[in-house]
């Protein structure tokens, strides 16, 4: 999912219709996508292009990938980089479409290019189009965009998520039309798939998926590398509003959790003891051979920060603002 989210929680697609009911594979076209979908079957290509169509698509006609977990910000470099790149030479690499509904086509793979050339105020892109149905173009867009450098911990998560459904909605279908037992892709072999596809082992991919379940406000701290991903993998099996009540006990304690500590709150939880007084104990305990510790409360420090700050950054915070306090005192006594 090169890239494009904003900062809409990337849901799960549309479940598959259970019993013979199959999902329509491609969706139905109107004249004007099948008139241009006719001409580039018609148009010569080169040998390794045979099996493409490529065509030069108008941008209004092209929407992201629903729900695709992978962001795409305006502002960051890369962006800037692409525009660039873009505006001197347009699009090199064609991105990867599939016809969809109301003769408009899905953007499979190629999201920053699309993004970058509406910004670069281009008209049109080089685009091939590919029918695909649904879960194809998951397993597509997932594969495409995992090739990517820096992966956020969210993006890899839901995108595992995302292809582990595809590839078990796939494994039924073939269910269907086929008696050996063997053919049946059920969910362990499917996560096997997905790990051997990633390069990862399947535990890992679990545990990626697991992140899946973790609030927001956990999630984009897993991803800013505010809370460590082992303690998230955790935390994920709390509840909602235990989740929510960890984040006050984290203020609390003005600390993150430690593996320990996130598996002792997972006990709590799964034990239905997990309270917000349980919680803030485990989070403002004493570190074992840590020596004596001042305690400032939130309530205390919060007047002197953001409402957007976090406890770690006031915590960087203050300790970047003792340090320059240090040096200044070291200086003066030098005098």
């Amino acid at each position: 999912m090169a890239d494009e989210k904003t900062t809409a929680k990337p849901g799960r697609r549309k479940k598959a219709v259970s019993g013979t009911e199959a999902r329509a594979s491609p969706q139905t076209k109107d004249a004007q996508t099948q008139e241009i979908l006719d001409q580039a079957r018609q148009e010569e290509k080169p040998a390794w292009e045979v099996t493409e169509q490529v065509v030069l698509l108008p941008l209004d006609k092209l929407r992201p990938f629903k729900n695709h977990p992978f962001k795409v910000q305006d502002d960051d470099e890369l962006m800037q980089d692409t525009i660039d790149s873009i505006m001197v030479g347009g699009v090199i690499n064609p991105i990867l479409v599939r016809p969809v509904e109301d003769g408009q086509f899905e953007v499979v793979s190629g999201h920053r290019r699309f993004r970058a050339s509406e910004l670069a105020g281009l008209h049109t892109i080089k685009a091939i189009v590919r029918e695909m149905d649904d879960d194809t173009a998951v397993i597509t867009m997932v594969d495409s965009n995992l090739q990517r450098d820096n992966i956020l911990p969210s993006e890899r998560a839901f995108s595992y998520r995302m292809k582990l459904e595809a590839l078990k909605h796939q494994g039924r279908r073939v269910d269907l039309t086929c008696d050996q037992v063997g053919h049946k892709l059920d969910s362990r072999r499917s996560i096997q798939i997905l790990a051997d596809d990633s390069g990862s082992s399947k535990t890992q991919v679990q545990r990626y998926i697991r992140l899946t379940n973790l609030i927001p406000q956990l999630l984009d701290m897993v991803d800013r590398k505010e809370l460590a991903f082992n303690p998230a993998v955790e935390l994920s099996w709390l509840k909602p509003q235990e989740q929510k009540d960890f984040l006050d006990a984290m203020d609390y304690g003005q600390a993150t959790p430690s593996l320990s500590q996130a598996q002792r709150i997972k006990k709590l939880s799964q034990n239905d003891q997990c309270t917000l007084d349980a919680m803030c104990q485990i989070m403002n305990e004493e570190k074992k051979g840590e020596p004596d510790q001042v305690t400032l409360k939130s309530d205390v420090l919060r007047k002197y920060f953001p409402k957007s700050y976090t406890p770690l950054k006031m915590q960087q915070t203050i300790i970047h603002l003792l340090e320059m306090w240090q040096k200044n005192q070291k200086r003066d006594k030098s005098r």
